[in-house]
């Protein structure tokens, strides 16, 4: 496994280069698509890789570990093998879940004690177990078990979390180490940066997660209610010291406009369920700004879908047929928008690819997030 930076806007830290790994390349900056339990929802696998076509999706540790398991998975030959899909994988440890299960969940130096959401069983989540059960899922890029600390949250909190967080790290790696992939292909883990919005606990911890030397790097627990120029000046000061020749990943975020403005910041790796879950409630991203597609305006106009989108669905069906499917609870819908919306964001990270390279980007990217920003 490598990457390289191919190249570097000279007027941002946005760069562009190929992460390899064991079930293909990736080309940065990339978006991920999120599918939790093994599925991008409403979205079967020949059509995401075909009309999609996305380099890499994310699979969920937490929710594949309860449903259907590790024994499935294992029998399966691992998550590549279950859902029928031969590129990368990245799997999250289980952390964020551990934000967002606060009401079940208690939290302690050996690990974090949770009940399931399915049934209420309890359960243990330990640094080494996460790693255990990434392993036996078979993502090509696995995550250190890491607490993603509340927003707001007072300053001590924060730093008790964070030290916890490279305690546990440590514990994943020493896991890492004495364990083996299972199905022949290697896998690298990624540390994650913690800290909440405290500028001094943000360089303290992408120090202690620069030094340990990893394949990656990520930047955790943004993107959980701060005010977005809170979330910017945190990743520079991430990226300012995370390892140049590291591809640097912001879990969790965001909208077409975070993204582009991520990016400039010196980004390369994104996921978010923002493109599929507003896709299902009938909102869809364009160039031009966003459709919320059950408002009346769409009811008659038969204009394509998405003029400017370069997806079939954009040039097949009309405004006014995709608004009828949305207001009459039609399963199509929900395929059609989140192919749409995928589609849109995959295509926003060519070019930004594209603009990167002919030294474009900052000019387009200032031009472009204003309108991305509006309603129509």
């Amino acid at each position: 496994m490598s990457f390289v930076v191919e190249s570097q806007d000279p007027h941002s830290k946005a760069r562009s280069g190929t992460l390899t790994t064991a079930h293909g390349d990736l080309r940065t900056p990339t978006f991920m698509p999120v599918g939790t339990q093994g599925s991008v929802k409403a979205v079967p696998q020949d059509v995401l890789a075909e009309a999609v076509n996305p380099d890499i999706i994310l699979g969920n540790t937490y929710h594949l570990y309860l449903r259907p398991g590790l024994d499935v998975l294992q029998k399966a030959g691992g998550l590549h093998g279950f859902m029928g899909w031969d590129r990368p994988i990245l799997t999250d440890s289980g952390g964020y879940q551990v934000y967002s299960l606060a009401e079940n969940r208690k939290i302690k130096e050996e690990g974090v004690t949770f009940r399931s959401h399915i049934d209420g069983s309890p359960h243990l989540f330990t640094p080494e177990r996460a790693v255990d059960i990434q392993r036996v899922i078979g993502a090509d890029i696995i995550m250190a078990f890491d607490e993603c600390p509340p927003y707001p949250c007072d300053y001590a909190y924060a730093r008790q979390s964070m030290e916890l967080t490279h305690r546990w790290l440590d514990r994943c790696i020493a896991q890492m180490n004495q364990t083996a992939p299972l199905y022949g292909h290697e896998q690298m883990l990624f540390p994650i940066v913690q800290g909440s919005t405290y500028d001094d606990l943000r360089k303290a911890s992408a120090h202690a997660i620069a030094e340990r030397g990893a394949a990656g790097n990520a930047i955790g627990g943004l993107s959980v209610g701060e005010p977005h120029e809170e979330m910017y000046k945190s990743v520079d000061l991430c990226t300012e010291i995370l390892p140049e020749d590291k591809p640097r990943y912001l879990m969790g975020v965001g909208t077409p406009a975070n993204l582009l403005e991520n990016i400039a910041l010196g980004v390369d790796m994104f996921d978010c369920v923002m493109p599929t879950r507003n896709a299902r409630n009938g909102m869809l991203f364009t160039r031009q700004g966003t459709l919320n597609m059950r408002n009346r305006k769409w009811e008659d106009d038969f204009s394509p879908l998405d003029p400017m989108g370069t997806a079939d669905v954009d040039r097949r069906y009309s405004k006014a047929y995709v608004r009828h499917l949305f207001r009459a609870g039609e399963i199509l819908a929900l395929q059609i928008g989140t192919v749409h919306n995928l589609v849109f964001y995959l295509d926003l990270m060519r070019e930004a690819r594209e603009r990167i390279s002919d030294g474009t980007f900052r000019a387009w990217k200032d031009a472009l997030v204003p309108v991305l920003t509006q309603r129509l």
